[in-house]
């Protein structure tokens, strides 16, 4: 058990033993002692994750992705289903009823994933082993010649993991496979090219790892050759769950009480309403830009909403210069949090990074937190630059959308005060189990860092500039759940897609064929960032019906930031809203 998961069990201990006897409900116990067995099962099960959560016991092991390995952990999820059926959550105090629907949900998920939605069978992406591999170098949780120890019994658990994949997988989805052919190459160039620096202080060390470095490398070379010659030629699969599985399946992730008819139909009326505060915050500008525009030329919202963001965009980084832009957006960005008193603001440190080969082609930009049981971690807020083969016409494309100004907008959602500063709150908070911090809420957390850049720009932070990028990073937002839901639960064509992107969202083509590909990959994750904002709100909303308008902004966040990040409907249940 690593040392900070042991204080962890040791300040719950000193407390349990404080309080009277009398005061704890048996149903609390039994609860208790089902969760603390149930996340050691689990995390034995499932390595990577450990490693990913800062529990470093397993991370010389892999998980078993074999049809034997997944039997073993469904009769496992099976087991604690039952257990969890003898507990009544009334019973239960208000942070372990929390904790008892988010395990009861998580339990219930994994079961449905490996029964019904069977992705082990079409995902190929589920046997990208590259972040098995960079978590063990990307934070100096232990010494380095230990961390490189583990990674080389990992590399020879390499094969075993692509001999699963290509037992299991039977027709994916072309866009997944393309995706895992893709990604590949980054994993051989992790284990071959980054690693070969980081053993060069160590040769014997270097000669021990070697024979499982080479077999690593041949192993991911013919899994590749694999993929192209085997598996693309018949992965004629449907990306589309299909309405019955996408609702099921929308109603684990987001664990909201939300009906799927009901996000799709505030997401359309959110959607007129943000293109209204585009129009007023851009005529404006549009009129300083050209003075002489008639009432007519003033009158075609979409346009001067339009030629507001073209001229915006004229103002963009670079491949060269965009990381260290987005270092100096996270220093602005940090000091307007502190000045405006908005939040308290983490000690944890955060690096920016350019996004590992092996993680591209899903998002342009991601925060890697350290997890909730590691000692001394530090958080990567990590940029994708535009892969080497792109036109210089799709490269100047995509800056135009990630232009100076959204740039500082994406700063805030990833950084500061979004993933970087939340998830640091996060990680500090204490309860009986450590179920919300295994099986966070990504709704809660994606809906965190939309309210951030809205709360920025709601405090003035960057201007109208910044605030037009806020509103169309919201749009986004909002089209993301549109999108989920239309293409998996629907039939929106490729076509149908890119116009409400780039005609409703203002978005450059560039960003708009990556949603396409990433809301093939991905179902019901893009409904997170919309519906977690919506439930974020309602947490203000009741805050401000209870105690009026809000005037301590540090106050009213830090005490939403202190329950650690469950789905927003529990938070406010346990704020008293």
């Amino acid at each position: 058990m690593s040392s900070r998961l042991f204080a962890v069990f040791l300040a719950l201990l000193l407390s349990a033993c404080a309080a009277a006897p009398d005061n704890r409900s048996l149903q609390d116990g039994d609860f208790e002692a089902i969760s603390k067995e149930y996340l050691e099962e689990f995390l034995e099960m499932n390595p990577e994750w450990a490693t990913l959560l800062g529990d470093h016991r397993f991370d010389d092991r892999l998980g078993d992705y074999s049809r034997a390995g997944i039997e073993a952990s469904l009769e496992m999820e099976k087991r604690y289903l039952a257990r969890l059926d003898g507990v009544d959550p009334v019973r239960l105090s208000a942070v372990n009823a929390t904790d008892y629907a988010i395990l009861r949900n998580r339990i219930e998920e994994s079961i449905f994933g490996v029964e019904e939605l069977r992705e082990f069978e079409w995902n190929p992406l589920l046997y990208n082993v590259g972040g098995s591999i960079y978590g063990l170098l990307a934070r100096d949780f232990a010494p380095e010649e230990e961390r490189l120890r583990h990674l080389a019994a990992r590399l020879q658990a390499l094969p075993a993991v692509f001999a699963a994949a290509r037992e299991n997988l039977v027709n994916p989805p072309r866009v997944h496979t393309e995706t895992a052919i893709l990604q590949n190459p980054g994993s051989i160039s992790l284990i071959r090219d980054e690693l070969e620096g980081i053993l060069a202080p160590y040769p014997d060390l270097r000669a021990e790892i070697q024979p499982a470095r080479d077999a690593a490398i041949a192993a991911l070379e013919d899994y590749g050759e694999w993929l192209e010659t085997d598996l693309l030629p018949r992965s004629n699969g449907e990306f589309r769950l299909g309405e019955e599985k996408f609702r099921r399946k929308l109603a684990f992730t987001l664990h909201s009480d939300l009906s799927m008819e009901e996000i799709l139909a505030r997401a359309e009326a959110r959607l007129a309403e943000t293109h209204d505060a585009l129009y007023e915050t851009a005529l404006p500008l549009f009129r300083s830009a050209h003075p002489n525009a008639s009432d007519d030329q003033l009158a075609e919202r979409m346009s001067v909403i339009r030629d507001t963001l073209d001229r915006l965009a004229e103002d963009r980084p670079t491949d060269a210069t965009i990381v260290d832009d987005a270092r100096e957006t996270l220093t602005e960005t940090t000091r307007f949090v502190g000045d405006n008193l908005l939040m308290s603001l983490p000690a944890e440190p955060v690096e920016i990074i350019v996004m590992p080969e092996f993680r591209r082609g899903v998002s342009t930009a991601y925060c890697d937190s350290p997890g909730p049981l590691e000692e001394n971690g530090k958080t990567f807020y990590a940029i994708a630059p535009t892969p080497q083969d792109w036109s210089a016409e799709r490269t100047e494309s995509l800056y135009r959308e990630y232009n100076d100004y959204m740039l500082r907008d994406l700063t805030v959602h990833e950084a500061m005060p979004g993933h970087y500063l939340q998830l640091a709150h996060s990680n500090k908070f204490i309860a009986p189990t450590l179920t919300r911090h295994i099986f966070y809420s990504g709704p809660f957390v994606e809906g965190w860092a939309v309210y951030a850049e809205q709360l920025m720009a709601e405090h003035g932070y960057g201007g109208p500039q910044v605030k037009m990028q806020q509103l169309k990073m919201y749009a986004r937002a909002v089209i993301n759940a549109i999108l989920d839901q239309k293409i998996h639960a629907g039939s929106m064509t490729e076509q149908e897609a890119m116009d409400l992107m780039m005609t409703e969202g203002f978005q450059e083509d560039g960003e708009a064929a990556g949603k396409w590909r990433r809301a093939r990959l991905t179902s019901t994750q893009l409904s997170s960032y919309f519906v977690g904002n919506e439930e974020v709100w309602e947490i203000r909303k009741g805050w401000e019906k209870q105690n009026g308008a809000i005037t301590d902004w540090k106050t009213f966040h830090d005490a939403v930031l202190s329950h650690g990040s469950p789905p927003a409907k529990f938070i406010r249940a346990e704020l008293g809203l």
